[in-house]
């Protein structure tokens, strides 16, 4: 599969991209660069929108806008706005930590997990329309990549310094997740398992941070496909374009020497890979 290069965006940390449908639009956040783009492929245009914290993911909201974790907590942000609304923030007392990665579960809640600098002492939360927050894991490295099968049976979930991917039961009625177990063990060497997507028949995709690849896991656990990637550190991918066939990439240039980034001029830009599969249309958060 081929490897396009899309965008010239040169993120410090470009994460957790997001497909609009109705506009054919990509959204994604730059967290260290404190902002949130958006590209439409047809068009070529690319937006930047300047906010006030370090945001590390957003997802849509039904009644509109988006739902955002980051630095300062857990809030809403609306396009053009350079603030966030922040409602909840569990680890307020925790100066560290910041929220990370996330997604919406298909009954309309919101997942996102915490990370700090070093320590297992980061979490993973569960928002339900209600705003209401739950804690569902506690004792992580970085909470990451997130995702659930097709049926909705399994919840996939990255904690990233411990080079693993877990696979819970899930209860997609009431949101809770049971009988954790390894889905994927990586080493060292690999590469750090980041972002993550599942596609439609159920297989994962996930971004290798320091690996240079996007690797394609089979429902089973075992890698069945990896990609080479012109960046060392890409962060998280998605399915988007018209038929939900083109997987988009984000990537990073942050903590990179001058050495490095001269040999990877496109580290932080974003790729495109038209696969042989399809993605689903990402959930919008109730509340």
């Amino acid at each position: 599969m081929e490897v396009k290069h899309v965008l010239s965006c040169q993120n410090i940390l470009g994460e957790g991209p997001l497909w609009q449908a109705e506009e054919q639009t990509l959204y994604w956040v730059d967290i260290v660069g404190k902002t949130i783009n958006s590209f439409q492929p047809g068009s070529g245009r690319h937006k930047i929108f300047p906010v006030d914290s370090a945001v590390g993911v957003v997802a849509f909201r039904e009644e509109g806008g988006f739902i955002a974790a980051g630095s300062r907590g857990v809030g809403f942000w609306n396009l053009g706005e350079s603030k966030l609304t922040y409602f909840q923030d569990p680890e307020a007392g925790n100066p560290d930590s910041r929220f990370n990665d996330g997604k919406v579960d298909r009954k309309g809640r919101f997942w996102t997990g915490t990370m700090t600098a070093q320590g297992a002492v980061s979490a993973l939360y569960r928002i339900d329309a209600d705003l209401s927050i739950h804690t569902v894991e506690t004792e992580l490295t970085i909470s990451n990549g997130i995702g659930w099968s097709p049926d909705n049976a399994v919840m996939y979930f990255v904690d990233s310094l411990r080079y693993v991917i877990y696979a819970y039961d899930f209860d997609y009625l009431g949101g809770d997740v049971f009988h954790r177990r390894v889905f994927a063990q990586f080493s060292e060497g690999y590469g750090i398992p980041d972002g993550l997507t599942v596609d439609c028949e159920g297989y994962l995709w996930c971004a290798f941070y320091g690996g240079s690849k996007i690797s394609r896991l089979d429902p089973q656990g075992k890698i069945d496909l990896e990609i080479g990637l012109p960046v060392s550190q890409p962060t998280s991918c998605i399915f988007g374009g018209p038929d939900y066939s083109d997987l988009y990439i984000t990537s990073a240039w942050e903590g990179l020497s001058e050495a490095d980034r001269m040999l990877q001029p496109e580290a932080g830009d974003l790729f495109v890979i038209n696969t042989t599969t399809k993605g689903r249309a990402e959930p919008k958060f109730a509340g």
